[in-house]
């Protein structure tokens, strides 16, 4: 069997990853690494957890130790990296942890990869997942290709693009094959509730303040989370080793004017008179450096490899609506002492 590392597999992206390759490919040997911190949870993946297949590790890629007598044991052929520190206003609390995950811990698993095949690199890959915030922010108009400079503006992107840099660098000087894919804002089932979206589902639900960062016109391209893991499988099997892919969802929206449509369609699930919750609305002050537009140009992935997004946004975020109300259990679990760190960052 090919045997795979998927790093931060029990995360948002990382457990549709690796439910992906679990149910897709029962060829392949699917190791998840993750250090179940407050954004890891195994819940995410009890509909596979008794696969043949599938093999959970509980472990954190800053040990050095940990990682090496991993890799050691069951000589991965592939890893597919996405285990990270990811929230950008936990990054200005707190940047060093952010250094130390993101950066650290991606040099740990390149040198573990190294060492293990010494250059013997025959149908052996290192896949990196990062971000579209490492090229900065754009203005009204323009799109982010691989070739966009980087200018990363927050601790959490800066330390993303550290990491980006170190993988090509092995690339580069020990010949390993890699490939590096940076995607847009993801949605969708199992997103921690400090994001945007599920943030705004439970609040609305709840009736509390949603909060909204400045004039709220700051601009995402949102990206179902099911698509991505599915460009992630299709750059893993037939993408050009050392290349870079932008993913992106063609999907621009304004926070405010999203935040609005998920008002309205939750007074409609919820038999409230509509635009009620639009009540909830809360200005807050801005946050430091705040990127105002990102947007990706896909064009690459979709001419190369047939890549296009599948989940129109009207249907993702129908069944991301769907999904959290009928898993309001998920939400209750999650939402302590953690999640009650919004309370402070947005001084509800």
């Amino acid at each position: 069997m090919k045997k795979i590392l998927i790093t931060g597999g029990a995360g948002f992206i990382g457990s549709h990853v690796v439910r992906h390759f679990v149910l897709k490919y029962p060829d392949y040997a699917i190791y998840n690494l993750d250090n179940l911190t407050y954004a890891g949870n195994l819940a995410n993946l009890t509909d596979i957890e008794y696969a043949d297949n599938y093999f959970f590790i509980k472990g954190d890629i800053t040990e050095e130790n940990v990682v090496n007598n991993l890799f050691n044991k069951h000589k991965f052929d592939a890893v597919i990296h996405l285990a990270a520190e990811s929230h950008v206003d936990r990054s200005i609390v707190s940047p060093l942890e952010f250094m130390k995950t993101n950066i650290t811990g991606t040099a740990i698993l390149l040198e573990a990869f190294r060492k293990l095949w010494n250059n013997n690199w025959n149908n052996k890959v290192f896949y990196h997942v990062t971000t579209d915030e490492v090229y900065g922010t754009l203005g009204e108009e323009g799109f982010f290709t691989e070739t966009t400079p980087y200018a990363p503006n927050s601790p959490y992107s800066a330390s993303k693009a550290g990491a980006d840099h170190l993988v090509r660098a092995y690339g580069k000087t020990y010949g390993m094959p890699y490939f590096i894919s940076s995607c847009s804002n993801n949605y969708g089932p199992n997103q921690f509730p400090e994001k945007l979206i599920p943030l705004c589902i439970n609040n609305i639900l709840n009736n509390k303040s949603i909060p909204v960062y400045g004039t709220g016109n700051n601009t995402r391209d949102w990206l179902f989370v099911e698509d991505h893991a599915k460009a992630i499988d299709l750059i893993f099997h037939r993408g050009k080793i050392g290349e870079t892919y932008n993913i992106g969802g063609f999907n621009e929206w304004k926070n405010i004017d999203l935040i609005k449509e998920l008002c309205r369609q939750m007074d409609t699930i919820l038999n409230r008179e509509q635009r009620s919750s639009f009540k909830l609305i809360t200005f807050i002050k801005d946050r430091p450096g705040h990127d105002f537009r990102y947007a990706i140009d896909a064009s690459k992935i979709n001419k190369e490899l047939g890549w296009t997004p599948e989940v129109t946004f009207e249907e993702g975020l129908k069944q991301t609506i769907e999904w959290y109300l009928k898993n309001q259990n998920w939400l209750k679990n999650i939402i302590d002492g953690t999640y009650q760190y919004y309370d402070e960052q947005y001084k509800l």
